[in-house]
């Protein structure tokens, strides 16, 4: 396939070809990812090769490598600084598998959702390949993947404690976080001449300490005061493999330590060799991320894919990017883990300049399908106090109650929707990145704004569950703030003129969840007419503090006992039952409510989840309208739940 030559010149060079377009003999800079080369701020190894593409560096991007052999890897030479090395946008084991461990049907970053396209446990295999390509040269690693394994962690997928993924993928610097200011400082010193040991005191990243000899040092600066400066030393790796107290103790200190401006540095050992991190990189400031995101991004996928359709671009193609970062704390989540507990927000014109952009791009058809983030509504809030932002170590802003320090003005997020509509030739603006309850409705004109505007017949939000225990684990609010928000919500449509819906996000077999409260969810969704089409079954993801929870039964926190799912045929049952609808799933919703012994709620009853006999489907799996597809009632209908 040829490709026009300003085409190719446009993006970064992938071949020796596209390095002899621009002019170049050699490249500063290699980028090594697991995902399809789409050139957009959304795909995060492209983020950060453009940002070093703008400090002035040669930056060559290759994409999906072959793993068994060193050709792919090698082909645009031997760069002069470093090698950088991501995953991609997801972790890989999470991209290849599900909740119940089984291959997934396609891979939303490859080109046409082939799968097969990264090897398992990418940041180790890429780390390797690349060193053995390129002796001597500095391998940094980065990317979601890095940032969640950085310490000993639990994985769902070997369901065992695995190092630290500096060590197993040998590479000399782990960079976590969103990456860009270390990668750049890391740039900028090998440029000016420096050595590996000149890295060693980059914030945001980690490093390997191959001598007992080269740790004890720190071990004298030891500390597990919050009141203290040092250095955390975490329980080692064979500690926490070994104990789940132990674990527990890991995840409580590392959680102490996710503030950028007072996290201490961290050092935990692992047998004869031990990983020192940093501090977390300061956030972006406004300008910074307005010029992150000012950058030449062609903003669709290589040429070499042809026709073949990337879903996860397709997914970003016409969205904006408002923030990173979030502060909720969520236990299930680990986006602070990455991406930083501080919103980062760019400004009202920085948006507005994309929108304009986006506007001119081919097909384009007047719709903007996001403008948020994590979370939409958290757009510019922040604590109010620098002092206190300074000194505080709360693991959430908004949990067990919202911080009476925090900005909860969320006027300037519906400004910044009011703007992006009344630009020229948009002719509709949606939030479908979630919006979070118990912030909303502290705005009403947001609510109504949304309401009226910004809703393409259905919000997303993320009540998750009802039941207290499983909630304060959980780190969300009671079920009564969903509620309240759910009556607004509606009021505010009725106000518009139009019917539209909450899709809310639910998860069954959450650290803490049982049958009794799965049932009790059901029933609440029920009597309420609610009907979810998907539901999330709790995946243990690396550094989750629900997944400390899932692998040693403990709340890491108080040191308590809790109740964990692991049966897979368990975890089906329970979403079954939140699916007590839908003939499809009775059978293992019967299964469950015998188990639980409340075979009281099977039967024909109003107040009865599922019928007695087996019910066949309808075509298409929903319920045949004889079987009661009536309206459902309540203050605002639930389609479905998206799932995450």
């Amino acid at each position: 396939m040829t490709h026009r030559t300003e085409d190719l010149r446009a993006f970064l060079p992938t071949s020796r070809a596209e390095l002899a377009l621009r002019g170049w003999d050699e490249i500063d800079v290699l980028v090594v990812s697991g995902d399809a080369y789409v050139d957009h701020p959304a795909f995060g190894p492209v983020l950060v090769a453009r940002f070093l593409e703008g400090r002035g560096y040669r930056v060559g991007f290759i994409a999906q490598p072959r793993w068994d052999s060193l050709d792919d890897v090698s082909r645009l030479g031997r760069p002069r600084l470093f090698v950088g090395v991501s995953a991609g946008n997801l972790d890989s084991m999470l991209n290849k598998l599900t909740a119940q461990k089984k291959v997934r049907s396609d891979d939303q970053y490859s080109p046409g959702g082939r799968t097969g396209m990264r090897p398992n446990r990418a940041s180790i295999v890429y780390g390797n390949l690349c060193r053995a390509a390129f002796p001597g040269l500095p391998i940094v690693l980065g990317g979601i993947e890095a940032s969640l394994r950085r310490i000993a962690h639990y994985d769902f997928w070997q369901d065992a404690v695995r190092r630290s993924v500096l060590l197993d993928a040998k590479a000399d610097v782990l960079v976590f976080g969103m990456g860009e200011l270390a990668a750049g400082e890391i740039a900028d010193r090998l440029a000016r001449g420096a050595s590996l040991a000149d890295l060693r005191d980059i914030r945001g990243t980690a490093h390997p300490l191959e001598a007992p000899r080269a740790w004890a040092p720190y071990l004298e600066q030891a500390t597990e005061s919050p009141r203290r400066d040092g250095v955390v030393v975490l329980p080692s790796y064979e500690a926490v493999r070994d104990s789940p107290t132990e674990f527990a103790r890991m995840t409580r200190l590392f959680q102490a330590e996710t503030n950028p401006e007072n996290a201490r540095p961290l050092l935990q050992v692992h047998g004869e060799q031990a990983v020192f991190y940093l501090p977390p990189a300061r956030p972006l400031a406004e300008a910074e991320m307005d010029e992150l995101y000012a950058l030449p991004f062609v903003r669709r996928p290589h040429p070499s894919y042809g026709d073949q359709r990337i879903a996860a671009f397709e997914s970003v193609r016409r969205s904006i990017a408002a923030t990173r970062g979030c502060f909720g704390g969520c236990t299930f989540c680990s986006i602070a883990a990455h991406e930083g507990r501080r919103v980062q927000s760019r400004s009202a014109e920085s948006v507005l300049r994309e929108v304009r952009t986006l506007r001119q791009a081919e097909g384009f058809d007047g719709t903007v399908t996001d403008v948020g983030g994590p979370t939409a509504n958290m757009y510019s809030l922040r604590c109010r106090e620098p002092a206190v932002e300074a000194a505080c170590r709360r693991p959430s802003c908004l949990f067990p109650t919202i911080c009476r320090h925090l900005d909860t003005d969320q006027r300037r997020f519906a400004g910044l929707l009011r703007l992006v509509r009344s630009e020229p030739g948009i002719q509709h603006v949606y939030v479908a990145s979630g919006i979070r309850c118990d912030l909303a409705e502290r705005c009403p004109e947001l609510i109504r704004e949304i309401a009226a505007h910004h809703t393409g017949g259905q919000l997303s939000v993320a009540p998750e569950h009802i039941d207290p225990t499983v909630l304060r684990l959980m780190r969300k609010p009671d079920a009564a703030s969903f509620e309240r928000f759910a009556r607004a919500f509606a009021a505010a449509s009725a106000a518009a003129g139009k019917e539209q819906y909450l899709v809310p996000y639910l998860i069954v077999g959450h650290p803490g969840s049982t049958v009794q409260d799965t049932i009790a969810l059901a029933l609440y969704l029920k009597k309420r007419g609610l009907r979810p089409r998907q539901v999330q079954e709790f995946i243990p993801t690396p550094m989750a503090v629900a997944t400390a929870m899932y692998h040693t039964g403990l709340d890491p926190f108080s040191g308590g006992a809790i109740p964990v799912v692991r049966d897979p045929r368990e975890k089906r049952a329970l979403k079954a039952l939140l699916f007590y609808y839908d003939p499809q799933h009775h059978p293992l919703a019967r299964e469950a409510l015998r188990r639980a012994q409340r075979t009281d709620l099977i039967g024909a009853g109003v107040d009865c989840l599922v019928p007695m006999g087996d019910q066949r489907a309808s075509p298409g799996g929903r319920p045949s309208p004889s079987r009661g597809r009536g309206r459902p009632r309540g203050p605002a209908r639930v389609l479905r739940s998206r799932n995450r």
